[in-house]
């Protein structure tokens, strides 16, 4: 059958499904209040999964209006899509799999058939069917509709742990008065560098530094994009005030420097983070001074 042809057949069935559902409106909404999915994350009061309920019903309804059972980007879904996510978060942190999940949404298909076919007990067979497969799709789509919020939900909460990681992974330390530091560890990606510019800049906003150090002794390797963001950290830091001192730079990533043709002539850099530190407190005017048993006290 045609697409437009096949369109025009379910428009009937669906229609007849909306006006099943805000019939049967209550019921439903009452009997899906019993159901796992709801029972289990409307725990304070059971008025509230039936107000749940009810929101989910009324959505369906606006879907089959307007005939497009089939579209999980009908308007009628936007309505419920965030109480929906709430809900599969709910059942996820409860330890479900997002199997489970979907089953405890296709088990509220039975108590609408159910109804519908109680409803049409003295339609035509036919009519019957028709309907019931209008209102198989409806669910089925809308359970695809609450699987995709989750998986976007999911998504989203991956991104927002990964930049919480990114920033606990990037500490800016106050060592002295006026100096702060970067100890960077692990692989640096152009993220994670934008990331310690952000947190580099902020603190030397709170803490007044003059000096910031930039150490890399703990990165295997850099490339282009990388070593590019860490030249445009050291201009930044300088804007706001701060001279920035890269420290720990690996043979490596120095050859791999000099192999892409960055200009590092303006770029303070030192051997060790002890190096750097020692800069930046001799700019400072204070003197590091080496105690010995044997000779007394030398200055460094």
């Amino acid at each position: 059958m045609p697409e437009h042809e096949a369109d025009g057949a379910l428009a009937a069935p669906s229609q007849e499904v909306r006006d099943f559902l805000r019939r049967r409106r209550e019921q439903i909404a009452q009997r899906w209040a019993d159901e796992p999915l709801f029972r289990t994350v409307f725990t304070v009061s059971r008025d509230e999964a039936v107000e749940a309920g009810r929101a989910v019903v009324d959505a369906l309804a606006e879907v089959a209006d307007t005939g497009r059972v089939e579209d999980s980007d009908a308007a009628g879904f936007s309505g419920v899509r965030e109480q929906l996510a709430r809900m599969g978060a709910a059942r996820s942190r409860a330890g479900l799999s997002s199997t489970q999940v979907s089953s405890e949404l296709s088990a509220l298909w039975p108590p609408a058939e159910n109804l519908l076919v109680a409803d049409l007990e003295q339609a035509d067979p036919e009519r019957v069917r028709t309907c019931s497969i209008a209102l198989s799709r409806l669910m089925g789509t809308l359970r695809l509709v609450a699987m995709q919020t989750a998986v976007t939900e999911g998504q989203a909460l991956i991104d927002r742990q990964r930049l919480q990681l990114m920033e606990v992974a990037t500490p800016v330390i106050k060592l002295w008065d006026g100096i702060v530091a970067v100890p960077l560890i692990g692989t640096l990606d152009s993220a994670r560098s934008q990331v310690v510019m952000e947190t580099l800049l902020n603190s030397v906003v709170e803490q007044h530094a003059r000096f910031a150090i930039l150490d890399i002794t703990g990165v295997p390797t850099v490339d282009s994009l990388v070593a590019q963001h860490l030249m445009k950290t050291v201009a930044a830091a300088r804007l706001m005030g701060a001279e920035c001192v890269v420290s720990g730079i690996r043979p490596a990533i120095a050859q791999t420097m000099v192999h892409l043709g960055l200009d590092l002539g303006s770029v303070l850099t030192r051997a060790s983070l002890a190096d750097a530190l020692a800069y930046c407190l001799h700019e400072l005017g204070a003197d590091i001074v080496n105690a010995s048993p044997t000779t007394g006290a030398g200055r460094r």
